[in-house]
């Protein structure tokens, strides 16, 4: 006898058309659901303004899911009156380093920092709460869940909770809160700072059960609640990528490259080699597909790298997976931060479904580079290890022209999506 499907809503606020790695985690989890005998219905935002666009992950939402959108005011829309260009910077995460900031940066972020706490779609919050409960009071719902950031959607949950304290809900954690790595950048004052703080703990003491991406965050989090903490990463999906690789040496880079992850460590150890070795001058190349800060354009000016360098923007996510199958290195860069120790970008896990070399620069201790050695899928170096950096690059090369520069990553078919899925479902079920 069939049992009858588990309703669970989910609460998101990005979904196609948005672009870049936050609307991948969920859209893949609700393609999956069905096959657990989960029903999935997803609460989105109606007007949202995404700073990325990808109109081709349309194509991925599956039928079965009932999709209810709400509508949302954006204060990006107002800041644009002031700079556009500036607004579409910091809605994308693209935040300029202290000096070279000016007045309208510094005051856009003073303002984002503390006039808009959590995030900068809080203005979705009470909307939202009176829109769910009649979507509560109307359906049975075995569970919901929020993801952040933006963590303005825990705060959603939160108030869920307040109102019916037997609903049963999972907040799901892409990334930390008061310990994400650009909160230094907001320019907090000490009250705003603890403001945040209180309402991490409140979600954090609040929800039935926390999932994270990171097995930092985990331990994180486990030290700041009682409630159960569970570890369920980003992943990949099946793909019919052709394998082809690139003629010259290619080290590609997938996502937005933001200011404050410049490796300054890895653009002098390239120069160092352009300039050493005529064969690596003659077949390098920086690929980079996505959002690239000015900062790290004028790094590579610096270093005579521009000459080597293609920038070919944010391109749809097939096409992005396309160029991560043909590099001959794929690199992965993270902020020089202990705050960023646990952030595995969603990106790396589609990086080993690629099984080409991952070349790693990010903090000490970093989760990636455990990972990394894990699965034998490449090196990862911290900010400091110039010399280690460079001998790998040297290695890679070789390899390289000799044509036989190759991975064998092993492990990781526990981070296909479905298998995630199934593990979200053994969390709903467990709530009941």
């Amino acid at each position: 006898m069939t049992k009858t499907p588990k309703k669970v809503l989910i609460i998101l606020y990005y979904w196609p058309p948005a672009g870049g790695p936050g609307v991948q985690r969920w859209l893949k989890f609700v393609k999956y659901l069905k096959d657990f005998n989960i029903q999935p219905t997803v609460f989105v935002p109606k007007n949202p303004h995404y700073p990325i666009v990808d109109k081709s992950l349309e194509l991925e939402i599956p039928n079965h899911v009932d999709v209810v959108k709400s509508s949302i005011i954006e204060p990006y829309a107002f800041a644009k009156m002031f700079s556009k260009k500036d607004t579409q910077s910091l809605s994308k995460g693209i935040i300029k380093t202290s000096k070279k900031q000016n007045f309208i940066q510094k005051t856009l972020l003073y303002i984002r920092g503390n006039y808009f706490i959590p995030d900068a779609r809080m203005l979705w919050i009470k909307p939202s709460v009176k829109r769910i409960s009649k979507l509560l009071d109307q359906t049975n719902f075995d569970a919901i869940t929020t993801t952040g950031p933006p963590h303005s959607l825990h705060r959603i949950g939160y108030c869920l909770k307040l109102k019916n304290p037997n609903l049963h809900w999972v907040a799901d954690f892409r990334d930390p809160w008061v310990n994400i790595g650009y909160h230094k950048d907001l320019k907090l004052t000490p009250s705003s700072a603890e403001k945040h703080q209180q309402m991490e703990e409140e979600v954090l003491t609040s929800a039935d059960h926390i999932t994270v991406t990171s097995p930092s965050t985990q331990k994180e989090f486990q030290q700041k609640t009682k409630k159960p903490v569970s570890l369920i990463t980003n992943g990949f999906d099946d793909t019919d990528m052709s394998s082809e690789l690139d003629e010259h040496f290619s080290l590609a880079h997938i996502g937005t490259l933001m200011s404050e992850r410049n490796p300054e460590n890895l653009w002098q150890v390239l120069a160092e080699l352009v300039e050493d070795n005529q064969h690596f001058k003659n077949n390098l190349e920086l690929k980079f597909i996505g959002q690239v800060s000015q900062n790290i354009i004028d790094s590579l000016r610096q270093y005579d790298l521009q000459k080597h360098s293609t920038f070919l923007g944010y391109l749809p996510h097939k096409e992005a997976q396309q160029q991560m199958f043909s590099a001959q290195v794929l690199l992965l860069i993270e902020k020089d931060l202990t705050q960023t120790q646990g952030i595995i970008p969603g990106k790396f896990f589609e990086y080993l479904q690629a099984r080409r070399p991952i070349l790693g620069v990010g903090p000490q201790d970093w989760d990636v580079a455990e990972l990394i050695a894990k699965h034998k899928a490449g090196s990862a170096f911290s900010y400091q290890e110039k010399a280690e950096l460079k001998s790998q690059i040297k290695t890679y090369f070789k390899a390289f022209m000799s044509g036989k520069l190759q991975v064998k990553s092993k492990g990781i078919e526990v981070y296909h999506r479905r298998n995630l899925t199934e593990k979200l479902v053994e969390i709903v079920d467990g709530l009941n």
